[in-house]
């Protein structure tokens, strides 16, 4: 078992070495999206299982890895595939990949992810122990802190795989659908940051505080009690 978990660890380690190595990440920019569309395209309409399958297996190993480029990756769905469908397939491969990211976290890397990030996820650990999936959809729904750390941050804590991965799935449906639907208006994307509105991230926090108004009620009773 222990020559298994080395053997996933290399594989994940190099993955990631040579997606830098290659500068692979100069393919998941909005400059890069926009000059290949049309040929991206092209070949969506003669292979379009391919093209489906294709996407979803980079957008999990990009999620599964931590690895840059999710946002261009929401985008493209849209820009290839279309609002609904782009929405479907991103934030089904999102969640695939966060699970991934999770699993390999509480089973193969739970020490070293602690010792590198432990004191940072103290309060998340606690608190997803705690709240569990209201408080995992407040942190999906408010981009309080980085998506990959959350998904580390879960494998550290007793949150139960299940919570997870619906939490996860749940929670990424806004801002996967705002991403995505800005995509398939690409030629009006001038910039990443220019796509998520104030008003947009006003919307996202309101939505994340009904998501901890069970919990929040729930630690009220127990303090009064």
């Amino acid at each position: 078992m222990r020559g298994k978990r080395i053997v996933i660890v290399l594989v994940a380690a190099v993955a990631v070495g040579l997606f830098f190595w290659f500068d692979l990440q100069r393919f998941l920019t909005l400059a890069a999206l926009k000059a290949n569309r049309q040929a991206i395209l092209e070949y969506y309409d003669a292979h379009r299982v391919a093209t489906v399958a294709g996407f979803m297996a980079i957008y999990i190993v990009q999620t599964a890895l931590s690895l840059p480029g999710a946002a261009i990756l929401s985008l493209a769905a849209g820009a290839i595939f279309g609002t609904l469908l782009g929405t479907l397939y991103a934030v089904i491969a999102a969640t695939v990949g966060a699970t991934l990211a999770f699993l390999v976290t509480r089973y193969l890397l739970h020490d070293l992810v602690q010792e590198r990030f432990g004191k940072r996820l103290e309060g998340v650990n606690r608190e997803l122990e705690a709240r569990g999936l209201n408080y995992l959809l407040f942190l999906r729904l408010v981009p309080v802190f980085p998506f990959f750390l959350i998904n580390l941050a879960a494998g550290l804590t007793r949150l139960p795989l299940r919570t997870f991965f619906t939490g996860t799935l749940l929670g990424i449906i806004p801002g996967g659908f705002v991403f995505v639907n800005a995509g398939a208006s690409l030629a009006t994307v001038d910039s990443l940051s220019g796509i998520v509105s104030p008003r947009v991230l006003g919307s996202f926090a309101l939505l994340g505080l009904f998501a901890l108004v069970p919990a929040l009620y729930t630690k009220f009773r127990q303090q009064k009690g």
